[in-house]
């Protein structure tokens, strides 16, 4: 039941979702130019109409053919779309749901019947009256079947809606919706369901409560803080001041769903907090103008009239100030429960329910295959966006030739090598990229499996399930092989290195593994060829030379160096101060290993300064270990 609703949410809301933009112009015309406007302008005012009765419905039936039969499809479902819109004085957006689709798969079927069988010579006839005579035909059926039937139904919902909005019912709908929205239905209800009923109450009113049902930052927001405050974890509540500018500033309420889904007492919060905020907004006669997407503050007051500001601006805090309070005492007595710990049952319980790896069921890739990542998410254009914008920042300097993109889970493309979705969302990634590896996650900011990936790529073969084991493992407070082995050693680190050449520094690693017995003698040539195959250079004065995999018999067991070279050891275009020499055994050396990756990042720049030119091997020990 769950799958169809998610599949049948996906189709509204893509649907809409390509088209926000034309809503937000729409609204933006209300809110500037109406009579009740900011600037009211009679002239300018006249553009509304025209573009909620015929503009926003041919765009949405449009983009519903086009999902269904591509190109033709789009103009076969915004042809049948006008007969519904003539046929009533409703606004058609629930009928271009509809007869978009129907649009797209009637052509669809027509040209896989008509697929070898057309005469030569005649294509663009046939293909041309093919879209007329159907588009035809379905904006008859529009006209005299689905307008009708959508009237009545619009009848009787928008009557349904001023019953529950006079009876003061209207906040008790938050019940469901902030359950949806954390189990990833957002863009279902509020696309898929609330735009189309708000679009006609602004039509009639100039303005819809509806609007603000689901896309107030308030209740998530007031979670968010109470995490940072009084959450005992430390990782956890580190991570959510950056988790409340996404969310309270970005609008990509994603972001605070894993903090719910950890700890599911304290959806009462978002839900109570959103129940007071609709009741104040009925109360205050308070709507938006048009809809607000992504529900950022800023779209949300955008969205507002103007002699309703200060209202809206009190129902948010109101909302944020329940929720916090509600959400607070049961973020205290929760316990330090990581967020990442959190996440990794998630997948573990997911994976064992259905007999399948936790981060992939495909073959873990070597670095260099991977061509390219997807991030997906349920739209494609929210919480994926953020986290494809992140890693590809993150990536880029050792990574260059790595495309990072973000789509819809449902469009993954053919040529992904490896796809990052929240776990609600693998058995969809599954079947839309069958050939690429899945990587699981709960949080983009802050999350095990995407510092594992980050490893993968950067290093050329450490597989990610792995880490993923060995951080399931730790999270369950089973101590993994690197609590209790040490990697790396005083006598491992060798400073002020006079300059040499890149194959004489990875030749002194590999030979500095050997004499401290980690490595047979023959490791340091599988060094070599591993670097012919693709540079080990890491971008910020650090290289990374190991051997290739089919030296891993060669290894004794894990171990790191790390040699100094003040001066720089060229790595084709690149100098590197840091050359560090590896050798694992299966996961025993991941813990250091993400712990040097991280010093390429910018925040960490005086620490890594310091290193390339420091005496004090101590000091590097602490900072490394």
């Amino acid at each position: 039941m769950k799958n169809a609703v998610q599949k049948m949410g996906k189709v509204l809301s893509g649907m809409v979702m390509p088209n926000i933009g034309a809503l937000i112009a729409f609204g933006f015309l209300a809110a500037l130019f109406i009579e009740s406007g900011w600037i009211p302008n009679e002239q300018l005012a006249e553009l509304n109409g025209p573009m909620l009765t015929y503009l926003i419905p041919i765009l949405i039936a449009g983009q519903g053919g086009y999902m269904f039969g591509k190109d033709r499809g789009r103009v076969v479902g915004s042809i049948a779309i006008m007969g519904a819109i003539v046929s009533s004085d409703y606004t058609m957006l629930m009928a271009a749901m509809v007869l978009g689709p129907l649009g797209g798969w009637c052509i669809k079927k027509f040209d896989d019947a008509m697929d070898g069988h057309m005469p030569a010579g005649f294509e663009m006839l046939i293909n041309n009256f093919s879209c007329g005579i159907i588009g035809m035909l379905l904006a008859i059926f529009g006209y005299y079947a689905i307008g009708p039937v959508m009237s009545a139904i619009l009848a009787v919902l928008t009557a349904g809606v001023n019953i529950l909005i006079n009876a003061n019912l209207l906040p008790l709908i938050a019940i469901f919706i902030e359950p949806a929205k954390v189990l990833f239905l957002n863009n279902a209800i509020n696309q898929g369901v609330f735009t189309p009923l708000a679009s006609v109450q602004a039509a009639e009113a100039g303005k819809s409560i509806i609007y603000m049902l689901e896309p107030n930052p308030g209740p998530g927001l007031g979670v968010l803080l109470a995490y940072m405050f009084f959450c005992k974890d430390k990782a956890t509540k580190d991570s959510a001041p950056g988790a409340i500018i996404i969310h309270f500033l970005g609008g990509i309420h994603e972001i605070y769903f894993p903090y719910v889904l950890m700890n599911p007492a304290v959806i009462v919060a978002p839900i109570v907090g959103n129940i007071v905020a609709i009741f104040w907004f009925n109360l205050t006669g308070c709507g938006l103008v048009g809809p607000a997407s992504p529900g950022s503050i800023i779209a949300f007051l955008m969205m507002t009239p103007a002699n309703k500001m200060l209202f809206t601006i009190l129902g948010v805090a109101i909302a944020t100030g329940v929720s916090f309070a509600i959400a607070s005492p049961i973020v205290k007595m929760s316990g330090g429960k990581s967020l990442e710990a959190a996440q990794s049952e998630m997948a573990s319980m997911k994976a064992e329910s259905k007999g399948q790896a936790v981060a992939s069921d495909a073959p873990t890739k070597e670095a260099g295959q991977v061509k390219k990542v997807v991030f997906a998410c349920d739209a494609g254009m929210g919480s994926s966006a953020m986290g494809a914008t992140k890693f590809r920042n993150r990536v880029k300097a050792s990574r260059p030739d790595l495309t990072v993109i973000n789509t819809s889970v449902d469009n993954i493309p053919s040529d992904c090598d490896i796809a990052v979705v929240q776990t609600t969302l693998v058995e969809r990634a599954r079947k839309s990229a069958p050939q690429a590896q899945i990587v699981t996650i709960g949080n983009f900011l802050a999350d095990p499996n995407l510092d594992a990936l980050y490893v993968q790529l950067t290093t050329g073969d450490v597989p990610v399930e792995k880490v993923v084991a060995a951080s399931a493992a730790a999270d369950d407070g089973i101590p993994t092989p690197t609590v209790k082995k040490t990697v790396m050693v005083a006598d491992g680190i060798k400073l002020n290195q006079a300059p040499v050449t890149k194959e004489e520094a990875i030749q002194a690693a590999g030979e500095l593994l050997a004499k401290l017995g980690y490595v047979d003698a023959s490791y340091a040539d599988a060094m070599q060829e591993r670097e012919k195959l693709v540079t080990t250079y890491m971008g910020m004065g650090i290289a990374i030379p190991h051997g290739t995999t089919q030296a891993k018999g060669t290894v004794k067991k894990t171990g790191i160096v790390l040699l100094q070279y003040p001066e720089g050891v060229s790595f084709g275009d690149e100098k590197a101060q840091l050359v560090f020499g590896i050798a694992g055994i299966g996961d025993e050396h991941l813990d250091l290993l993400a712990k040097i990756c991280e010093t390429l990042d910018p925040d960490n720049g005086d620490t890594l300064d310091k290193m390339k030119t420091t005496n004090d091997v101590d000091w590097i020990l602490k900072q490394l270990t």
